[in-house]
């Protein structure tokens, strides 16, 4: 039976860095996980030849007795045991946010194989040791790994703006400090690391996810990156026109008004929204303008907005 290529069921060159190869793994990791494809056999049969090629070809003593002896010769010689033992898919896994999963086991033998005689560790440069079980040190780890949680954190957007620092109190983990960036919007995810759910079989807990989620206030929201406001000012500043201080998420601001603005007019204060993130650039502040009226008007303003009504205004 001819050995498998693992250079071309990861689709790089035989001189293709380390990076190269997990950057090939990860792409190909993502297409054909099981949990991305539930109940197709053809991924997920693609899924384990890619996860033995990753097993061998990043694993610098692996790749060299490959090269030396061939596809076809290293297949004879090593068991699956072999292969898989001392390879963190963990790790890598959970950075692109999926799971080795409890099919694992199933897929490949659950450890149940025996080593092949000539296996590493016997004749082949002091591999020495590499586990019977071909996801040794995994299994108790990950494949029994504690369920992710995840819930909703509402915040202000004040801290949307300036980043902030919580205390929460999580079943089963206690109480867990929160940094919140600044810049963040709705829908991003915090990931909290080993604050999931606990291991059914005393291996790791799971991740918490918080789902961020800005609360609007009384007279502001936000939509994408720009903060939309409602701003009352005095009725005369629409009218004659001048300059006025408001307040701001990052502070109080003077602003020119024109005269004869209308009312809910919307003025436009650039890079004053959520601070850049990332890619993302900074927001908008969008200020609708709106005449603040006398609520218990004194007979001098009275007699003044007499004379407006006289006038037709």
């Amino acid at each position: 039976m001819p050995g498998k290529d693992y250079y071309k069921i990861l689709g790089v060159d035989k001189t293709a860095s380390e990076d190269e190869i997990k950057k090939a793994y990860r792409k190909l990791a993502l297409k054909y996980h099981p949990d991305r494809n539930p109940g197709d056999k053809t991924a997920e049969e693609r899924f384990k030849d890619i996860n033995e090629a990753y097993a061998v070809l990043s694993d610098p003593k692996k790749r060299k007795q490959y090269d030396m002896m061939g596809a076809e010769g290293f297949g004879r010689q090593f068991s699956q045991e072999d292969i898989f033992s001392n390879v963190d898919f963990d790790s890598i896994l959970r950075d692109i946010g999926l799971n080795l999963g409890s099919f694992f086991g199933d897929m490949f033998g659950g450890g149940s194989r025996r080593r092949r005689p000539g296996g590493f560790g016997q004749n082949f440069g002091g591999f020495g040791g590499f586990g019977a079980n071909p996801w040794a040190g995994q299994a108790n780890s990950q494949a029994m790994r504690g369920q992710d949680m995840q819930m909703e954190l509402p915040i202000s957007i004040y801290e949307a703006v300036h980043g902030g620092q919580r205390v929460l109190q999580v079943p089963g983990a206690g109480r867990v400090t929160v940094k919140i960036p600044p810049g963040v919007t709705t829908g991003k995810k915090l990931r909290l690391r080993g604050k999931g759910g606990p291991s059914p079989m005393g291996g790791q807990p799971g991740d918490l996810f918080l789902i961020l989620k800005i609360q609007p206030d009384t007279n502001c929201h936000v939509e994408g990156r720009d903060i939309h406001c409602d701003v009352q000012i005095p009725l005369s500043a629409l009218v004659l026109g001048g300059s006025v201080s408001i307040q701001t998420p990052h502070g109080e601001k003077k602003v020119k008004i024109k005269p004869g603005t209308r009312a809910d007019a919307k003025l436009r204060l650039a890079g004053l929204g959520l601070p850049a993130m990332g890619s993302d650039p900074k927001g908008d502040l969008y200020c609708r303008l709106v005449p603040k009226l006398p609520e218990n008007p004194s007979k001098t303003v009275r007699a003044l907005f007499e004379q407006l009504r006289k006038e037709g205004l």
